[in-house]
């Protein structure tokens, strides 16, 4: 453990409420190593063999243990209990602040994110830039796996419906003209002109559906200022105010999420089974290549 963490403990220091979804490096480091603070580590894929870790974080695995394990396709939110028993394993508990970060920038904490919120878990935050953010700064980190929680938490998931949907809601979105969905996939998957990166799904998007790729709502990793952000929806979605987002396996579009939230916008939801689940032939659900659009 660095010796920031452990001066954080000894010192007791103050984390105070956070001062919205995405917190700096700085106000991280300024709090590390505090009680009730909790750091966490989203990467997935191949960021998760980077081998360096913020100082003091455990792993939120939503590659493994924070999906759900008997789902047809990849990172599934699991159930409220199976969510519980993995976030009271890393010692989670009820009255504590986490952040979320990732080795990528900004790519699957937002996701994290997004799930803690969904389970009705609202102090926590992603941190802008993530672990280039704070490496970059000097900031201190860790070698190799986290070792065991010493203490598991009190944590207990309650569900909030309608953060994360199913592919019925949004076909009924697709059909709704006063909501937009919005697809975090690249230009060239969106448009059928790239292949999947997962075997055996259909290129394209959803009719009605409009590209947002996330990369578009950050610079260097770090998120956009809000009136950035608020001006690339728009471009989007023009004045809907209701936004479904969508990617290739409810990852990125928890990035989109994140940025809806810090321009402003409110009842946003996610697709969970994302592309990876509307894209199997077996769906029969409408496919479009193209620019798209409405």
């Amino acid at each position: 453990m660095g010796e920031d963490v452990r001066a954080g403990r000894e010192r007791g220091a103050d984390i105070g409420a956070l001062p919205g979804p995405l917190v700096t490096a700085a106000w991280l480091a300024a709090r590390l190593g505090a009680p009730g603070l909790l750091v966490l580590d989203a990467s997935v894929g191949a960021h998760r063999g980077s081998g360096t870790r913020i100082a003091g974080a455990g792993v939120f695995d939503i590659d493994g243990a924070l999906s759900d394990p008997a789902a047809p396709v990849p990172h599934t939110m699991p159930d409220a209990a199976r969510f519980t028993d993995g976030m009271r394993a890393l010692g989670l508990n009820d009255a504590d602040t986490v952040v979320v970060y990732d080795a990528a920038g900004i790519y699957s904490s937002a996701r994290a994110w997004w799930m803690l919120r969904a389970m009705g878990f609202d102090r926590a935050a992603v941190l802008d830039g993530g672990l280039p953010a704070w490496t970059a700064a000097g900031l201190p980190v860790d070698e190799g796996a986290p070792g065991p929680v010493p203490v598991r938490g009190d944590f207990t998931a309650r569900p909030r419906p309608g953060l994360l949907v199913d592919a019925g809601t949004v076909a009924e979105a697709l059909a709704d003209p006063d909501a937009a969905v919005l697809d975090a996939r690249t230009r060239g998957r969106f448009e059928g002109t790239e292949p999947e990166p997962r075997a055996g799904l259909r290129g394209g998007h959803m009719p009605g559906a409009v590209s947002l790729p996330f990369g578009r709502l950050q610079d260097e990793g770090r998120m956009l200022p809000p009136d950035e952000l608020r001006a690339a929806f728009a471009g989007a979605a023009g004045d809907r105010e209701r936004l479904y987002f969508s990617c290739g396996s409810g990852v990125t579009a928890c990035v989109l999420a994140l940025g809806a939230e810090l321009a402003g916008y409110r009842g946003t939801a996610v697709y969970d089974g994302s592309w990876s689940e509307w894209g199997q032939p077996s769906q029969d659900r409408p496919v479009v290549t193209g620019p798209g659009g409405r």
